[in-house]
């Protein structure tokens, strides 16, 4: 066998290109990178974090201590394998590895937002890494990007590579939807998924936490709406204290938490625990025994929602929240006598958009003297309701032409987009299906370019008519990788599914060394396979 200094020089330097092309996977793709073959070897022993003397977030950082201590056993998740590590001390003890955070607004108190800056610069040379950023929520995907880089040879020993990035999201607004009506998905189901929405760089979670099926959020306000409206009333709902833990944890990924409360419609399970809140529906001139939407006649309708929003806007501090509005059934409202007599009265002929209109109206009137921004659903624009100017509408169905077309009609008319129509992930087909997902291009409808900066982002859906704790997951991940990345990074440098794959690959062998059963893009397999199981 030839003796590697015989081996020729083109080898050499495919060599080095495939370990600098190896380390080089930061998902999603930073916006500016320039990795070097210099590479650094790093020992947990001698590996710390610190922050800059001209650092606004000092030591006592809440948000970014506990992200040290975090990224610490994610940069070394065999610390404690003792014989790995001892293998490569006995020949190279490695020099002190430093890494220097330096933050340049305070903020380690409050909670991420729709004007938050998440860009950061980092550089890594020898026996240090600086990053840099404006804000504690830029430090922490700083942080994140600096976890990537780090890999192991065949001997288990650590490297980094001389690197430079400068990065920051395309969209401030990239989000991610679980549905806890359909199936209850346990706490540490939904802590599991901010995590790995963190390893990908989303910040919002869309939490679709009640629906027709069941109520699992636990109101104090109105206590019935679990205790009747939930599956079972203390097993599958979600306490005060259970919400309180998912927006901490969130906070401390730089992830919002966005509450919806959809109505009038996907309201079954509210019924249950509210009298006279639905419509009762009717079959000629008596009542059938079913009911149908929200009861958009009644004042105590009004005064019930109102005394709910008061409680999320109290719970919930994010300045978002999505009010639904689709899917709206009218057949219950038109076979109702008392519900004909109103439309009557209120000149609305026979035309049941009107009355949504009037039902969603008052509720964004009301979401709004409470401070908060409304996210609808794209029903709600087409319905041509009175739509306050401020509210964000999230485009949900059709095809890509028809979603296009939507997008220009709501950006003329000044709104605020967010699209989830081609991120329906919960839908899965075999094969490659997340290169579909990759393949979208958020900005690409007919409009000004002032239209184009009204597009805030998008979200992956992940609804739960099959989907419970078994298989979140593995549905998840890395599928959603695929728009987590379109909706960072560069789309001109990022439009290559073949080019993604290799990166995307790797990364999902880095989810399951961090605990996320992450299903597989295609054959092969990891150095580290899942194993938990």
């Amino acid at each position: 066998m030839a003796h590697s200094s015989s081996l020729p020089l083109t080898f050499l330097l495919i060599l080095v290109c495939h370990i600098v092309e190896q380390v080089n996977g930061v998902w999603p793709l930073p916006q500016q990178r320039d990795v070097s073959a210099d590479r650094y070897i790093l020992s947990p022993k001698s590996f710390s974090f610190t922050y800059e003397k001209d650092s606004a977030a000092q030591s006592g950082c809440f948000i970014l201590d506990a992200a040290f201590k975090r990224y610490f056993s994610i940069i070394f998740p065999d610390f404690n394998d003792g014989p790995a590590l001892r293998r490569y001390h006995v020949w190279l003890e490695p020099e002190p590895f430093i890494v220097s955070v330096s933050v340049k607004t305070r903020g380690c108190d409050g909670y991420p937002d729709e004007d938050s800056d998440e860009s950061y610069n980092l550089s890594v040379s020898e026996g240090q890494a600086v990053l840099t950023s404006v804000s504690v929520w830029g430090a922490l995907r700083g942080l994140e990007s600096l976890s990537q880089l780090v890999y192991q040879d065949d001997d288990d020993a650590y490297f980094i590579n001389k690197t430079e990035i400068v990065d920051f999201p395309r969209f401030a607004f990239r989000g991610l939807l679980l549905d806890t009506s359909r199936h209850y998905l346990p706490l540490h189901a939904i802590l599991k998924t901010l995590d790995a929405m963190a390893y990908s760089k989303f910040n919002v979670f869309h939490w679709h936490i009640v629906d027709d099926p069941s109520f699992p959020y636990q109101s104090r306000t109105f206590p019935d709406l679990s205790n009747k409206g939930a599956f079972h009333p203390f097993t599958h709902i979600y306490t005060q204290s259970d919400v309180m833990r998912v927006i901490e944890h969130a906070r401390m990924r730089g992830i919002r938490v966005v509450p919806e409360f959809d109505s009038p419609g996907h309201t079954q399970s509210w019924g249950r625990g509210q009298p006279d809140l639905l419509t009762p529906c009717y079959k000629g001139s008596t009542p059938s025994g079913s009911f149908g939407p929200v009861n958009p006649i009644l004042d105590t309708t009004y005064k019930f929602m109102e005394h709910l929003f008061k409680e999320v806007k109290s719970v919930f501090p994010d300045s978002y929240v999505h009010i639904g509005g689709d899917e709206v059934s009218f057949s219950c409202w038109q076979s109702n006598p008392d519900v004909r007599t109103f439309m009557e009265n209120m000149g609305f002929g026979k035309d049941f958009t009107k009355l949504e209109s009037f039902y969603m109206e008052s509720i964004m009137n009301m979401t709004a003297a409470l401070n908060k921004t409304s996210i609808v659903w794209q029903d709600v624009f087409d319905y041509h309701e009175r739509i306050p100017q401020d509210t964000v509408l999230e485009i949900w169905k059709g095809t890509t032409e028809k979603y296009y077309a939507e997008m220009s009609r709501m950006t003329k008319a000044g709104h605020r987009v967010l699209l989830s129509a081609p991120w329906y992930i919960n839908h899965i087909s075999y094969g490659q299906d997340w290169r579909d997902s990759y393949a979208v291009r958020p900005q690409n409808f007919s409009g000004t370019e002032e239209q184009k900066k009204l597009v805030i982002g998008g979200e992956v859906a992940m609804w739960g008519e099959y989907v419970d704790a078994t298989n979140l997951n593995p549905r998840l991940w890395p599928r959603a990788c695929a728009a987590a990345e379109r909706l960072w990074s560069n789309e001109e440098k990022t439009l290559d599914a073949d080019l993604a794959f290799p990166r995307l690959e790797e990364f999902r062998c880095k989810l399951l060394r961090r605990g996320i059963q992450a299903e597989p893009l295609f054959v092969g397999h990891c150095k580290h396979e899942y194993n938990d199981l």
